[in-house]
């Protein structure tokens, strides 16, 4: 019969580049990594890793139980981890992925709020300029987005409302003139931000006619940095949109000025996407309830 001892064994074994670094994970001797896996597979009646001198190499039964250990180890962490909050004992790992620039301003010290209150939370916030393709691992408990959510089953909670502008330095626009029209872009400069590989040169607006309008930019700067993206705005290079949340700063001091007030861009609401194995965990029902709280109302409003 396989224990749980014997599944957290073979997990760490099984992603160690050799014996000897399985031996060390485990604080014991390389002999003793080796006898222990042989037993483990004449209980079982299965070959789990190739012998050989270079690096471990699973057979197909072996992947075979990494894969179910990974799932059974998860699940028995979730049950203590229940177990724990019944008595408001909130704790474990709670893993985020958030864009870099909103990261760092609004979710990391709304993480640590929730960490001031709940120390047995240990947080791992993992900053990108592509959330999506930073969690093609199952191990992440939220996701934060920008913007209109792409095809996803994955459940999501609308933590703040964000709206988006066009924007310009007064300097550029006592240079090049206003934009009357959404047609009037492709006579300007404008930058974009390229980041989760999406065609940033598509914009799309709602006209104070109640239709819609898409104009193809051609850009005259660009950056996968939104941070730079603002600075060359203000600098007089050209019109940019930005979320409310990265410029009302600027706007509340006339250093950026809207372009095409009554053109409005689709709204980029914050949102929290939830992993299906950890949605219902105290520890991530928690930090659902301190980002909300600690964006409401929005710091940018």
């Amino acid at each position: 019969m396989i224990e749980s001892p014997d599944l957290r064994f073979f997990a760490v074994l099984a992603r160690a580049p050799s014996l000897a670094a399985a031996a060390r994970m485990l604080n014991v001797s390389p002999p003793a990594v080796s006898q222990r896996l042989s037993l483990l597979e004449q209980r079982l009646g299965l070959r789990l890793l190739e012998r050989g001198r270079g690096p471990l190499v699973l057979t197909a039964d072996g992947e075979a139980l990494l894969r179910r250990a990974d799932g059974l180890l998860q699940d028995l962490a979730l049950l203590h981890e229940d177990l724990q909050a019944q008595r408001q004992d909130i704790s474990g790992p709670l893993r985020v992925i958030a864009p870099f620039g909103f990261g760092r301003l609004h979710i990391a010290p709304a993480i640590a709020r929730l960490i001031a209150d709940h120390p047995g939370i240990t947080p791992d916030l993992l900053l990108s300029d592509d959330p999506f393709g930073a969690s093609r691992q199952d191990n992440w408990d939220l996701i934060i987005h920008i913007g209109q959510l792409p095809n996803s089953s994955l459940t999501s909670k609308k933590l703040a409302p964000n709206r988006r502008f066009l924007l310009a330095s007064p300097d550029y626009l006592d240079r090049s003139g206003r934009p009357q029209t959404p047609e009037d872009l492709k006579h300007h400069a404008c930058g974009v931000i390229r980041e989760d590989q999406a065609d940033m040169t598509m914009w799309g607006f709602l006209g104070p006619d109640g239709q819609r309008h898409t104009t193809r930019i051609n850009p005259a700067f660009s950056s996968n940095d939104g941070e730079v993206i603002k600075s060359w705005a203000l600098a007089g290079l050209g019109i940019v949109q930005r979320s409310e949340w990265n410029v009302a700063t600027e706007l509340q001091d006339g250093r950026l000025q809207q372009v095409l007030p009554p053109y409005k861009m689709p709204d980029a609401d914050i949102i929290a996407l939830l992993n299906p194995r950890t949605l219902r965990t105290a520890r991530v029902q928690r930090a659902l309830d301190a980002l909300t709280a600690y964006l409401t109302p929005p710091p940018w409003g």
